[in-house]
């Protein structure tokens, strides 16, 4: 094998394994409003899951979608709807929960009083723009 032939075939392979890094579907769900986005939406992740396991998935709240990651949230329409237990479940299978640090403070909450599954960003919005902006991510608003 020639030197030319060897950089041709580790150029191949580079770009083989970028196309299938590439491949991964990469989605982000937006929740902005828990009463009446969060039950849909997580049942929408369930499903997605369900039938694409290995898609990235990757919610962010603000506002008011913060509050189904408030430790004991429940839903207010269906109160055995249960959310910790669904989050849970679904961070299990791979799915990031992202509450935004600028509503914290609008709202005067504390880091303590949501789920422990739950991670935090400064900025939501921010977060939304970048996952789709810089690093593929396609948007779902439940």
């Amino acid at each position: 094998m020639t030197r030319i032939t060897r950089s041709l075939a580790v150029v191949a392979l580079g770009l083989a394994l970028g196309a299938a890094a590439w491949a991964q579907d990469k989605v982000v769900y937006h929740i902005d409003h828990a009463e009446g986005q969060a039950t849909k939406g997580l049942r929408n992740i369930r499903n997605h899951l369900d039938v694409a396991p290995d898609t990235q998935i990757v919610v962010v709240t603000h506002a008011d979608g913060v509050d189904f990651l408030m430790e004991g949230a429940k839903d207010k329409k269906n109160p055995n709807i249960d959310y910790p237990s669904l989050v849970s479940a679904l961070k299990a299978r791979g799915v990031r929960f992202e509450v935004c640090e600028i509503t914290l403070r609008n709202r005067n909450l504390k880091k303590e009083q949501f789920s422990m599954d739950a991670e935090f960003t400064p900025s939501g919005v921010a977060r939304i723009g970048r996952l789709q902006a810089r690093e593929g991510y396609a948007y779902i608003k439940p």
